[in-house]
C-alpha cells in the first residue's frame, strides 16, 4: 500500500501523578530521519522509542515530542515525609531558638519546603517505560492510519495522470503514419530542390535529419513501457517512492526526447502535455515513502 510521508498525530496518558503527552509529525525526506524531544525523566527511554518508530516508518523526516504535566491534586500517598530528617530539623531549629531567645517562626508548609523533607512519589521506571511505549504506539496507529490514507488519494491521483499519459501516447502512435506522409512531402519538395539547384551534400545532410526526426517509435514504446512499471510499483506493498522518483525521471527524459524530435505540430503539443503530467506527478511521488 502506497503511504505519503507527511502526518501528524497526538495522544496523551496519565502515569501515576503525570499526564504524558505524544505529539508526532512527519514530512518527506529522502531517508529516514527521527528526532525526539524528551524530558529529563523520559532520557532513559529513548533508544526504546526510537526503535519502536524505526520499524514502523522506513522513510521520512520524524520528529518526535514527549511532554508532561503533574497533577494538581495529590491523593494521600501523593508525598512521603522523611520522618528522620523532619526530626533532625526539628532539633536543630529547638537548638537555634534557645540560642536566640525567641520562639517558633515557621509553619508546618516551611518544614515541609525544606531540602529533603518533603519526597514525592517516584514512578517505577518499567510501568513509567510501559506506559510510554504504549502511549507512543497509539500516536504511531494514528499517524501510520493518516499516512495510508493520504497514500491512497496520492495513488489515485497517479494511477489517472498515467492513464492520461498512456492516451496522449496512444495518440501520437497513431499519429506517426501521418508525419511521416507529411515528412515524406517535405523531403520530396527538398529533392527537387537538389533537382534544380544540384548540392549533395546538403541533400545528405537533409537526408539524415529527416531520418533522425522520424524515428520517435523508441521514445513512444519506452514511454509506455514505464507507464506501465508506474502502474505496476502502484500495487506494491513496500516502500516505493524511490523508485517511482526514478521512473519519473526516464518518463521525462522521453519526453523530452519525443519533443526535440518533433517536425509536427501536433507531437510537440503532445511532448509538452506529456512533460505537464510528469512534473505534477513528481511533485506527488516526493511525499510518498
Amino acid at each position: 500500500m502506497i503511504k505519503s510521508m507527511t502526518a501528524f498525530a497526538s495522544n496523551d496518558v496519565k502515569i501515576g501523578n503525570l499526564t504524558i503527552t505524544c505529539e508526532l509529525r512527519s514530512v518527506n525526506h529522502r531517508y529516514c530521519d527521527v528526532s525526539f524531544k524528551l524530558p529529563e525523566q523520559l532520557r532513559f527511554a529513548e533508544t526504546e522509542l526510537r526503535n519502536l518508530v524505526t520499524e514502523k516508518i522506513k522513510r521520512g523526516k520524524v520528529e518526535c515530542a514527549f511532554n508532561y504535566k503533574k497533577s494538581t491534586l495529590q491523593n494521600d500517598n501523593g508525598f512521603n515525609i522523611n520522618l528522620d530528617a523532619l526530626k533532625k530539623l526539628l532539633q536543630a531549629t529547638s537548638v537555634i531558638e534557645q540560642q536566640m531567645h525567641s520562639s517558633r517562626s515557621f509553619s508546618a508548609l516551611d518544614v515541609l519546603n525544606f531540602p529533603g523533607i518533603s519526597q514525592e512519589q517516584e514512578i517505577d521506571k518499567e510501568h513509567l517505560l510501559s506506559g510510554v511505549v504504549d502511549l507512543l504506539t497509539e500516536a504511531l496507529q494514528q499517524m501510520l492510519a493518516t499516512r495510508e490514507r493520504e497514500g491512497t488519494q496520492t495513488a489515485q491521483s497517479l494511477t489517472e495522470k498515467c492513464q492520461k499519459m498512456q492516451d496522449f501516447v496512444t495518440v501520437a502512435t497513431t499519429r506517426i503514419p501521418e508525419v511521416l506522409t507529411i515528412t515524406r512531402n517535405r523531403l520530396l519538395d527538398k529533392i527537387n530542390e537538389v533537382v534544380a539547384n544540384p548540392n549533395f551534400d546538403r541533400l545528405e545532410q537533409e537526408l539524415v535529419l529527416f531520418a533522425q526526426k522520424l524515428d520517435v517509435t523508441e521514445e513512444l514504446e519506452r514511454l509506455q513501457s514505464h507507464i506501465t512499471e508506474v502502474l505496476r510499483v502502484l500495487q506494491q506493498s513496500e516502500p516505493v517512492g524511490r523508485r517511482l522518483d526514478f521512473l519519473m525521471q526516464e518518463l521525462n527524459r522521453e519526453a523530452n526526447t519525443l519533443g526535440s524530435k518533433s517536425v509536427d505540430k501536433e507531437m510537440s503539443q503532445i511532448a509538452i502535455e506529456l512533460k505537464v503530467i510528469i512534473e505534477q506527478m513528481r511533485e506527488l511521488v516526493q511525499n510518498i515513502e
